[in-house]
């Protein structure tokens, strides 16, 4: 996986402050979302990427190993781990040594013991396995709901459960499911992308649902009673007499479930479009006829 600069990633410096890093996210977010910005994959890549900045720099142990390490940071552990069994090797021998951080030279050996290099078996480490990533495609009305699924990964199968509300380009991590670990280190993880396709019927933008109806001329001119589909089922809705084409309504908490808080919902938008009638027979014209002489 190419090497990330977190802080470029979200246009700040490594004096951000949380404030600022999280209304950095904000901003960066709402210009790359993939809602925003419909099958532009360098959209969907970048917003990905700065999901994934906000991870490790809104948390604070995260942000200071990725500070030391840089490109490494994920392997921090280890590289401590073999820097403190160094020390203990040292004293034990009667050496002195001057503190646990790691010299160009000490990193070289110790990817070199690792990898079967110069025969330095004593700096031997444990190393965390490769991350593995997958892209998993769901509907819209899939994502309405919570999901359970089975996925098979390097022939073992990972029951996975996907919370209602989840974001197209979104990213999850299942810990542990990723290469295995060298030399008796941790798994690396799966991280799961999600693909959710449009729907023919609903448009949805964060947590509300877009939507047209087309109404008939006579139920918008005089009102009447509707029936329309919304992704929790039917609903009876009122228009009003004298209904203009455009008309906007909306329809409180029969938009998405919130993520992670399937008691909560965003709105249903509802735009109607005026059917002119077609055909008309020469009775109707006639009437039509009579009703514009009326309004003049």
């Amino acid at each position: 996986m190419a090497f990330i600069d977190y802080y470029q990633a979200l246009g700040i410096t490594k004096s951000a402050t949380d404030k600022d890093i999280k209304a950095a996210y904000r901003k960066m977010a709402r210009k790359y979302h993939p809602d925003v910005n419909p099958n532009d994959k360098d959209a969907q890549k970048k917003f990905q990427e700065i999901n994934e900045a906000n991870e490790v720099l809104s948390d604070p142990e995260k942000r200071k190993k990725y500070d030391q390490y840089g490109k490494d940071w994920k392997h921090a552990d280890q590289f401590e781990a073999a820097g403190q069994s160094r020390q203990r090797a040292g004293r034990s021998q009667g050496g002195q040594t001057q503190s646990g951080n790691f010299s160009d030279e000490d990193f070289s050996d110790f990817f070199s013991s690792m990898f079967g290099g110069s025969g330095k078996q004593r700096r031997q480490a444990s190393f965390k396995g490769q991350d593995f990533n997958a892209e998993l495609r769901l509907s819209l009305r899939d994502a309405y709901t919570t999901q359970k699924q089975t996925l098979t990964v390097n022939g073992k199968n990972i029951r996975l459960t996907i919370p209602a509300g989840i974001e197209n380009g979104q990213t999850i991590k299942i810990k542990g499911h990723g290469g295995q670990g060298v030399n008796g280190g941790p798994n690396g993880d799966l991280y799961i992308t999600f693909s959710i396709a449009n729907d023919p019927e609903f448009k949805r933008v964060g947590n509300n649902l877009y939507m047209n109806i087309e109404i008939d001329l006579y139920t918008a001119v005089l009102g009447g009673e509707i029936t329309v589909n919304t992704l929790s089922g039917k609903v009876k809705l009122q228009v009003k007499p004298e209904t203009q084409n455009g008309t906007k309504v909306k329809l409180k908490g029969k938009g998405f479930p919130i993520y992670k808080n399937e008691t909560q919902f965003g709105d249903l938008y509802i735009s109607y479009s005026v059917k002119i009638p077609e055909n008309l027979s020469e009775k109707e014209k006639e009437l039509f006829g009579e009703l514009s002489k009326l309004r003049k």
